[in-house]
């Protein structure tokens, strides 16, 4: 009986050891070809940028597109939601609850009207800033302590034109400047994983 509660408990324990290796990366964005290269969709660009450079697909799934990257011992569970950005949530839920995900492994890569174009923002958990998307997923999970990626956008529109600016198409020279920020982003999902959360706010913070 000794054994067989002791087996139990190192099964658990190396359970838990495998759990804490791995993580869900979520690019939010929308699904359609007309969303495709707008500003809203960067979390879908970042996730897809990393893809393409690791060789690896996303492959149709439960509430969204899925792929998965092991790197240093980690697996990496990419995420774009095909729920549309106001219901983000529900997919977030799904994938930490199918794999098994703590929610300190957690990375939503979102845009930000607040940052300047490319400026990355870090943060151990926040409020959602007016953003649908973490304003969705804050209630699904019932918390707003997860790491969230954000990725600066800017705010060059005219009053009234914050829609269409958000989802409107990056300007030749924001369309420039992406590939070398598209390239930090995705040291920053490998970083976030492998050096972990305070190291990566270190290095990559205001980047």
């Amino acid at each position: 009986m000794i054994k067989w509660i002791t087996k139990l408990f190192s099964s658990q324990k190396e359970e838990n050891i495998d759990n804490m290796k791995k993580y869900l990366i979520v690019g939010l964005g929308n699904i359609g070809a007309e969303y495709v290269n707008t500003r809203h969709n960067i979390g879908f660009k970042v996730v897809d940028f990393l893809a393409k450079k690791e060789g690896i697909s996303f492959e149709t799934a439960k509430l969204g597109a899925l792929a998965e990257y092991k790197f240093k011992g980690r697996t990496f569970f990419l995420l774009k939601p095909n729920t549309y950005m106001n219901l983000s949530g529900k997919a977030v839920k799904y994938w930490m609850d199918k794999e098994n995900i703590p929610l300190e492994n957690i990375l939503v890569i979102t845009d930000d009207l607040n940052l300047s174009f490319g400026t990355i923002r870090i943060k151990p958990k926040g409020s959602d800033g007016g953003h649908n998307g973490l304003k969705n997923i804050n209630l699904v999970l019932n918390t707003q302590e997860y790491t969230r990626f954000r990725f600066g956008i800017s705010d060059q529109f005219k009053k009234g034109q914050q829609i269409d600016y958000v989802l409107g198409d990056w300007d030749e020279e924001e369309k420039a400047k992406l590939p070398e920020r598209l390239e930090v982003a995705s040291e920053i999902i490998k970083s976030f994983g492998t050096a972990g959360l305070e190291n990566t706010m270190t290095t990559f913070n205001g980047k």
